[in-house]
């Protein structure tokens, strides 16, 4: 369905949204019950459209850019909503890495026969229709068109508005490429305006939407999980830690630390506080600061980092709450693991944490101890992403502990069904 445009056709916010669902329930159905090549071939179309259209969407793009400029917007923010040639291209191999992955509709989960005589099977589906509500990430439109393609769920897309004229024009390939496979184009729809409204509308589309999956900052996922009427994907804010032991690798630790806040500062896997053991602080933290401030990084520590670095600025409660996504790094100088592992329970928002140890029972306790959808050892928080997990791409991180944590991918968007068979039993 081409929606036409509200303001031509006396369509309220609420007419629009109504008319999204609907359509984006009925196309469901066919979308679900298509073969697995049809997806991938729809799949790998749309690759190759990014590819060849690498123009419209810079020119989009670039009208986008101007915009925000024009509003004094934060570097941090515009790197979010910048598209160039690598990231486009990005786009489309990571379209490719759907499109090559297994089938998920229809596994065989689990399979077992009862006393009775039936056979029972549990089996993966698709959730159905996803909602999908994004700031100022362009690329998103693609990623979750993709995986929700793939995964048999109709999509309906709210970028925000000022990344409006990039997201829309994506979200017209996609649909070329579906009509060219046979598949309806309301498969994947953007809400053709950038009414606030429409938000508030889709949040509370219970038994319309099956799932809503928020992925922006921490005041747009607040006004998702306090309005939403239907369930919610989400992480609120991504505070992540990096923990610097005592048995740390130097370089490792400097090289690790630098490239976890500073490699892109504006996503929520970037690190937002540096832990370090005081038994090596005196000699590992100057190297450390030393690349961050060389890398333009703002470095706010305790009293004890501030004594061994005393130009760092004076950090304090607040520091240690604060997701920054800036070029800004909080430094606490802890007695231990015991310590590290207080100060994370305490503060983190349950996202990414990391830590930089040769010690492997150091690294194991980590790893079991550590209450976060994702826990690494050895390697920057910035992998926290499901197509470095091999997921492809993902649509967002989960720190719920309900159906999907972490990456959310393919697998994530399926749920499952049991189907029974039977020989006539009748319950007794």
């Amino acid at each position: 369905m081409r929606l036409p445009n509200n303001t031509e056709n006396n369509l309220s916010v609420g007419d629009i949204i109504e008319l999204l669902t609907s359509e984006a329930k009925q196309t469901q159905l066919v979308l679900g019950q298509s073969s697995h090549s049809v997806r991938c071939s729809a799949l790998k179309k749309i690759a190759e459209k990014i590819r060849t259209s690498h123009k419209q969407i810079m020119d989009a793009n670039h009208q986008d850019l101007h915009n925000a400029n024009d509003k004094q917007l934060s570097a941090s923010f515009i790197d979010r909503l910048t598209l160039n040639t690598d990231r486009i291209e990005a786009m489309a191999t990571g379209v490719e890495a759907i499109a090559d992955m297994p089938d998920p509709l229809g596994k065989s989960l689990a399979k077992w026969d009862v006393p009775s005589g039936l056979e029972i099977e549990r089996v993966s589906t698709a959730l159905g229709v996803i909602g999908i509500i994004y700031e100022s990430r362009p690329n998103v439109t693609v990623d979750a068109g993709a995986l929700c393609l793939k995964s048999g769920n109709a999509a309906i897309l709210r970028g925000g508005s000022d990344s409006f004229h990039s997201s829309m024009l994506l979200t017209e390939l996609i649909q070329d490429c579906l009509e060219d496979e046979g598949l309806p184009r309301s498969v994947v729809q953007m809400i053709p305006n950038s009414d606030r409204q429409a938000v508030n509308e889709l949040l509370q589309a219970a038994g319309k939407v099956d799932v809503i999956v928020p992925r922006g900052g921490k005041s747009l996922v607040s006004l998702v999980q306090e309005r939403a009427r239907v369930p919610v994907f989400a992480h609120l804010e991504g505070i992540c830690h990096v923990y610097v032991t005592e048995s740390a690798d130097a370089d490792m630790a400097r090289e690790v630390t630098l490239n976890a806040k500073m490699r892109r500062t504006g996503i929520c896997g970037a690190c937002e506080t540096l832990l370090i053991d005081r038994s090596v602080a005196q000699s590992l933290l100057p190297n450390i600061a030393s690349a961050l401030l060389e890398a333009g990084c703002e470095l706010r520590g305790d009293m004890e980092a501030r004594h061994i670095i005393p130009s760092i600025h004076q950090a304090n409660e607040e520091d240690w709450h604060t997701e920054y996504l800036d070029a800004i790094l909080s430094i606490k100088i802890v007695a231990g693991f015991e310590d590290a592992i207080s100060h994370i329970s305490k503060y983190s928002s349950g996202h990414t944490e990391t830590i930089i140890t040769q010690n492997s029972q150091l690294m194991n306790r980590f790893l079991s101890e550590v209450d976060s959808a994702i826990v690494m050892a050895n390697a920057s928080t910035q992998f926290a992403d499901g197509g470095e997990f091999g997921m492809g791409a993902e649509i967002g991180i989960a720190t719920g502990k309900l159906h999907a944590r972490g990456p959310v991918g393919l697998e994530q968007l399926t749920s499952f069904k049991y189907n029974v068979r039977g020989h006539g039993e009748i319950r007794k």
